[in-house]
């Protein structure tokens, strides 16, 4: 059994009532619930929450809500990882024969599900513990500069202050979308950003946090565009 976990608690602060607030016409938690329920490779998708409302939105979207998540990890400090393992665990001590779970942000309105099938047959063909969503920086890290606190610009990085930009490394930085684990490294709170983790890269434009009102308006204006290609 396969199970996507969406974890959606009901006290957001910066943007309140995030989870389900109309996003381009829609609650934003509809879009992962569509993304997994069009991937196909879900044999339940659950929605974490401690919060009523969101839960009644999130059934009537297609979703379940078996469990009511407990308090203890429904704060502002709980992980991701212990979200994941509670559902988990709350399967298997039912009888269920969880193998793999992914993990679906809530507000992740540019999710697409050939990410999510890509995320799955790299971690089923392997001996990986994660496979989560990356994607690349759009300018290289190794040119980052400091403010100093005399707002002067100190390099990070000096030795590449006349290195070509072709000639350096890309970096990649978590995209914040899904994170597929087998139900053991869930279980047993394997970390994720280690070398037991395989990235899968998304292209920049289908990335965006959404963390502030300003995130929400370019999380839109560049759905907006996708949906017109």
């Amino acid at each position: 059994m396969k199970i996507a976990v969406i974890p959606a608690r009901g006290g957001s602060k910066r943007i309140p009532r995030k989870n389900i607030r109309p996003f381009c016409g829609r609650p934003i938690i509809s879009y992962s619930i569509d993304a997994a329920r069009q991937s196909g490779l879900f044999d339940e998708i659950v929605v974490s929450t401690d919060d009523e409302e969101i839960a009644t939105v999130s059934r009537q979207l297609g979703a379940t809500t078996p469990f009511v998540r407990p308090r203890e990890i429904a704060d502002d400090f709980t992980g991701t990882n212990a979200v994941v393992k509670h559902a988990v665990t709350w399967f298997l001590e039912r009888g269920n024969q969880i193998s793999h779970a992914c993990c679906i942000y809530a507000t992740a309105p540019l999710i697409q599900p050939r990410y999510l099938r890509e995320g799955h047959d790299a971690l089923t063909r392997s001996d990986a513990a994660f496979a989560f969503s990356v994607t690349s920086y759009a300018f290289p890290i190794q040119r980052a500069v400091r403010i100093t606190t005399s707002g002067r610009v100190d390099p990070f990085h000096p030795e590449h202050r006349a290195t070509r930009s072709q000639d350096l490394e890309p970096a990649y930085h978590d995209a914040g979308q899904f994170y597929w684990g087998t139900a053991a490294a869930f279980r047993d709170d394997v970390p994720l950003f280690s070398e037991r983790s395989i990235g899968i890269v998304l292209p920049r434009k289908y990335v965006q946090d959404i963390d502030t009102r300003e995130d929400w308006e370019q999380a839109e204006y560049m759905f907006r565009a996708i949906s017109r290609d």
